[in-house]
């Protein structure tokens, strides 16, 4: 019997189909993750997703980091940035919608948005925004000023 065999980790990535979309504004991002956002679901459950950019603010890709209740997710910051660094990203947006149809950030919200910067910061990945989608409208930290957004 042997005891010195260990598992192997294996990670992949590919650009297939990669679009090579740039995100300038808070309405581009918003604008990608509509189009990933179950649109029957909007006002029906939560949903999170990150959106991963190059140093040139280009779309590597997008992930849905989780899909829960009626009125939360849980999100895991470790799922988050793992796929941060499979594709390389130097920065990332982050959205959630609201079923309620209430803008707002909850202090869950803001507290998460922290745990992300502060993790993006350990691994030199920017957080620039953090938006609320609703069926029909959307909160952008970055465009508020909330604090918790760091600058590029």
């Amino acid at each position: 019997m042997k005891f010195n065999i260990v598992n192997e980790i294996k990670l992949s990535y590919s650009r297939k189909g990669n679009c090579e979309r740039s995100i300038s504004t808070s309405r581009d991002a918003v604008d990608v993750f509509r189009a990933h956002f179950d649109a029957d679901e909007m006002d029906y459950r939560e949903s999170f997703f990150a959106l991963y950019l190059n140093q040139a603010n280009k779309v590597l890709g997008i992930k849905k980091v989780s899909e829960c209740g009626i009125s939360s997710t849980l999100v895991d910051v470790r799922i988050v940035m793992q796929a941060a660094l499979l594709c390389n990203a130097t920065a990332l947006i982050v959205a959630h919608n609201h079923p309620s149809g209430n803008l707002k950030p909850s202090s869950c919200d803001i507290k998460m948005t922290s745990q992300i910067k502060e993790a993006g910061k350990i691994l030199n990945i920017c957080l620039l925004d953090h938006v609320i989608l609703t069926s029909d409208a959307y909160f952008s930290f970055a465009d508020e000023g909330v604090d918790v957004i760091q600058s590029k």
